[in-house]
């Protein structure tokens, strides 16, 4: 739909120039700094930072029920920079000039509703959003289309020739830095830090096919983010990890869809997600925040943030009721299934403590929850799914498993709809599917398949049969014929079809 054929009374809004006055603010010392390096840390007092924009003017000046006309409109709308998180422009990060915005054709993920038989197993409604069905596979290109783009606006503003871009990865994060890395490889090159074995082949495969310099490392995860924590301190690189602000604004716009994609109308709704590295619960929080705020949702939903036991830092500090007992603790990490969650200190955590409290402030009541799954519920919850029509991950498996949780702890109740984040798409995590129905798990991951969940070809050959079709040898004439009588035989048998009676 070209823009005049919009309402008269809308056009002025639907392509939007910058206008923001966006700053780093430091959740430790509160301290503010400019926007024009980037910075990962305070450089005060070294704790993370959050981006805030301070012209809230033009937000407010709008108003909510003109916001959300604005979104509706902006669907219809053909501007490759609008079509991906950038539709919520001014609620993301209003500073960066449309030309400057990188589309790979990320967000705007499907939100799947559960069978029947899935919704009386978990006992609600519920639906997965399929993040999984974004370009480099998972829900970190929302986080990389901000990121990505504000170095791209940076770059050309700051007439910056070459950035090397790094970031420590379980999978997901290095395939989606690499890629969109790669679109800008006129003076932007990538390198991943993973931890050596800990990566599925798949996810292995996708940095090394967009580019990247993959450098594997002993250890898991959180060493290797240490390692690139002192990388980015110490040399000119940009950090892509979940520290980078930029990524926390983009994840933001999985709360804008949601609430845009239940007509604004919140109030019934719980989102649940894996925490990892917490940086995806932070981004889920700020953004119904920011909805809340500006009046375009009128209610908070309710978040459940999911641990497997194997890594569980979050989980054990909200066992503390009392906020000024906690104290937050460090776990070594288990091998989990879920690998993108399998991070025992998450960066993120300050901001999660600091918007949880924010959030349920706002609510008037307890709206964050934190559940502890096991990874045999992990990888049941993953199967069972597909089984029924989805495409979930091991981390949608945990959200299933999460929410399962929640409904048996009173967190939630059968009258409200579930949302699930399946951050990623089935086929990265294959191999675990492969180890549950082949029975192969070591045991530190205390996973046995389920007789009715496990599946297996059945290899077909019939006694009757003495020659076989081979590559470059097929077969001929009457041994043809009896090959396909004795083959469709047996296939009947084993499906226990009934023959067609005329």
């Amino acid at each position: 739909m070209k823009i005049d054929q919009f309402p008269e009374d809308i056009r002025s809004y639907l392509l939007p120039e910058p206008n923001g006055k966006m700053i780093y603010r430091c959740l430790g010392c509160q301290g503010e700094f400019g926007i024009e390096r980037l910075l990962y840390t305070c450089p005060e007092c070294g704790s993370v930072l959050m981006l805030h924009n301070k012209n809230q003017e033009p937000i407010t000046e709008v108003g909510p029920e003109k916001w959300r006309t604005i979104f509706d409109y902006r669907r219809m709308l053909n501007e490759n920079a609008l079509k991906g998180i950038f539709r919520y422009y001014e609620f993301i990060a209003p500073v960066i000039p449309l030309d400057r915005i990188i589309f790979l054709g990320e967000a705007h993920t499907p939100l799947v509703e559960a069978n029947t038989r899935l919704k009386d197993n978990i006992g609600m409604q519920f639906y997965f959003k399929n993040d999984g069905l974004n370009p480099s596979a998972s829900f970190k290109d929302r986080g990389m289309a901000c990121a990505l783009s504000y170095i791209n606006y940076l770059a050309k503003k700051e007439k910056l020739g070459s950035i090397l871009a790094i970031c420590a990865s379980t999978g997901d994060t290095s395939a989606s830095a690499a890629l969109y890395a790669s679109y800008l490889d006129d003076f932007l090159t990538s390198a991943v830090l993973l931890p050596e074995g800990k990566v599925t082949p798949q996810q292995l495969s996708q940095p090394l096919g967009s580019g990247a310099k993959v450098l594997e490392m002993p250890g898991v995860f959180d060493d290797c983010m240490k390692v690139v924590e002192t990388l980015a301190e110490n040399y000119n690189v940009a950090l892509l990890n979940s520290k980078n602000s930029w990524r926390i604004l983009g994840q933001e716009s999985f709360s804008f869809e949601i609430a845009q994609d239940f007509d604004y109308e919140v109030r019934d709704k719980v989102v649940v997600v894996p925490i990892g590295n917490a940086g995806n619960i932070t981004a889920v929080m700020s953004g119904f925040l920011k909805f809340f705020k500006a009046g375009i949702i009128e209610s908070l939903p309710k978040i459940v943030g999911v641990q497997s036991e194997h890594a569980d830092p979050v989980y054990r500090y909200y066992l503390e009721e009392a906020p000024g007992k906690r104290n937050f603790v460090p776990v070594s990490v288990k091998a989990s299934v879920a690998q993108a969650a399998m991070i025992g200190n998450p960066v993120s955590m300050p901001r999660v403590i600091q918007l949880a409290m924010e959030y349920n402030s706002a609510a008037g009541e307890k709206k964050i929850f934190v559940v502890q799954v096991s990874e045999q519920e992990i990888m049941d919850a993953m199967i069972t799914a597909n089984r029924n029509g989805h495409i979930a991950c091991t981390q949608g498996g945990e959200s299933m498993a999460g929410l399962q949780k929640a409904v048996s702890s009173g967190y939630v109740s059968s009258e409200e709809v579930g949302i699930l984040d399946s951050t990623a798409h089935v086929l990265k995590f294959a191999m675990f599917q492969d180890m549950y129905f082949k029975n192969s798990f070591d045991p530190e991951f205390r996973v046995s398949p389920k007789e009715d969940l496990a599946n297996a070809p059945l290899p077909l050959r019939s006694e009757n049969i003495k020659k076989y079709p081979e590559p470059g040898k097929p077969l001929q004439d009457e041994d043809m014929k009896k090959y396909i009588r004795e083959m469709t035989k047996e296939i009947a048998k084993i499906l226990k079809l009934d023959p067609v009676h005329t």
